[in-house]
């Protein structure tokens, strides 16, 4: 790791800076501008799929995402420079959130249609979405988990940069496979290529099951995994050279 090198600072300082301007101009609802919003929201934009790789939901959430840049992505810049590296991040990060959000759609269209099926309109539906009430008698077609989580996915916007970390780190592994890593909660060192499969399969399990601790965006996680591993696979194959 060593001295950060000059993506790794600007990347750093910027996530900084948009981490402390809501807190200070909270009347502008920078949140809500730039966080990513799911499409049919009012809020949605289309910039947010890069914007939302600048927002942070809290104090620990950008600190680990900015040791993780810092850590992992200093060695990889140095040995791809620093416009490799800022397109493999950006990329990873955009992939996350279009993964992210597909994801989402699939499964909030799922709820959707269920709710269309047993006789609600559109309208019904919408007002659903808009205060969160509706006629205890539609939980006999449709679970309540299914309704919460319908309602979540339509007003919950996605903030931070760990799609693009965790494509950062996915590149990592493939370039330093035997580096030893450790967790917070698990101090044991282990080799990279055993430790970054083991977190990426954690977080398919948690985004499958209901056994998510808090709100984590875990297809975003593994929306960046998988196109970090693309384009560092493709780059390792082709053997593409430093981008200065």
């Amino acid at each position: 790791m060593g001295q950060m090198t000059e993506a790794v600072k600007h990347l750093i300082i910027i996530n900084v800076l948009f981490f402390i301007a809501p807190q200070l101009m909270p009347n502008l609802g920078l949140q809500s501008m730039f966080a990513l919003y799911f499409p049919e929201n009012p809020n949605f934009g289309f910039w947010q799929f890069l914007t939302h790789m600048f927002m942070h939901g809290g104090f620990s959430h950008i600190l680990f995402n900015m040791y993780g840049l810092w850590a992992f992505g200093t060695p990889l810049e140095r040995i791809w420079g620093r416009n490799k590296f800022l397109f493999f991040y950006f990329s990873a990060g955009l992939g996350a959130g279009a993964i992210y959000t597909l994801v989402n759609y699939f499964q909030f269209n799922s709820v959707y249609e269920q709710l269309v099926s047993i006789g609600l309109s559109p309208t019904e539906i919408q007002n659903i979405l808009d205060t969160g009430s509706y006629n205890s008698g539609i939980l006999t077609s449709i679970s309540e988990s299914d309704l919460s989580e319908f309602f979540a996915t339509y007003h919950t916007p996605a903030v931070g940069a760990s799609g693009a970390i965790y494509g950062v780190l996915v590149a990592f592994g493939m370039t330093y496979p035997n580096a030893k890593l450790a967790l917070i909660f698990f101090p044991v060192p282990i080799a990279a290529k055993y430790f970054i499969p083991v977190i990426i399969l954690g977080d398919l399990f948690f985004g499958m099951t209901s056994y998510s601790i808090g709100n984590v965006a875990h297809f975003a996680h593994i929306g960046g995994a998988l196109i970090g591993f693309i384009i560092a696979w493709y780059w390792k194959r082709n053997q593409f050279k430093r981008w200065n």
